[in-house]
């Protein structure tokens, strides 16, 4: 727990340095190139990404969304919540063609999730329907939730293709839609329980056990042999997504 509070505060303290060195008005929001190209990938394409979140916030949490694209589209479509837009008195749920790999106000993003072929249309419209159904379009809270985070594992729960295990950092997560204490996990299959987010646990095969203490999450994936600590994120060995992200981020996309 030493080791955990120590890490902890040196990410936050860095969070805080770069939220003194940047603004996030000019801070970068340019593709990554680690997105498929729609000119030249015709099949149907689901992807969750995730990136540190601005400023000192960034030290503990991570902003995650969702992009598709149709078989044959132009273009992704984008599924995520934005606070500000609450704040603005908009709907919180941003349905947008950004492009699906920019950065998160300077953050480069990672791909959690990576589904294509066959069947993905139609999780691409159970996503669409599940989006506009989403039951907090006008609240956000960075803690516990609703959030952006909130708002990707109640799709990842409508769509369990994805088989989505969200990292420890996506505080926000374990905020279980209506009020309820028991949930499926967004990975789609095992048992949820949670105290309006601040308290609670979650079993199941993708993410493994998982213990939520005032938001922050600690585990462990047995499956595949990692640690889940607040701040750090996933601790173990790589997972399939997470080698792909550096094999495309070294050839450039």
């Amino acid at each position: 727990m030493i080791v955990v509070a120590a890490a902890v505060a040196a990410l936050l303290y860095a969070g805080i340095q770069r939220t003194m060195a940047q603004d996030w008005r000019t801070a970068s929001r340019e593709p990554t190139g680690i997105a498929p190209d729609p000119a030249v990938t015709r099949e149907a394409v689901a992807q969750v990404y995730a990136a540190r979140t601005f400023g000192w916030r960034g030290a503990l949490g991570v902003h995650t969304w969702i992009a598709v694209k149709h078989t044959d589209a132009p273009a992704f479509t984008v599924y995520e919540v934005v606070g500000w837009r609450a704040m603005r008195g908009m709907s919180a749920v941003s349905i947008s063609n950004r492009p699906p790999d920019g950065r998160w106000f300077g953050s480069a993003p990672e791909i959690l999730a990576d589904i294509r072929g066959e069947g993905v249309d139609a999780m691409i419209d159970e996503i669409d329907r599940a989006a506009k159904e989403y039951p907090y379009p006008n609240e956000y809270r960075v803690w516990p939730g609703p959030n952006s985070n909130t708002f990707i594992a109640y799709l990842a729960r409508r769509v369990p293709a994805f088989k989505l295990d969200l990292p420890p950092t996506a505080i926000g997560k374990d905020y279980l839609p209506n009020g309820g204490i028991v949930a499926q996990p967004p990975g789609g299959k095992g048992v949820q329980v949670s105290l309006f987010g601040l308290l609670g646990f979650l079993v199941g095969p993708e993410e493994g056990l998982e213990i939520n203490i005032l938001g922050l999450t600690f585990g462990v994936d047995p499956m595949g042999l990692a640690l889940k600590l607040p701040a750090i994120g996933r601790v173990g060995w790589p997972t399939a997504t997470a080698t792909a992200n550096a094999n495309a981020n070294a050839s450039g996309g």
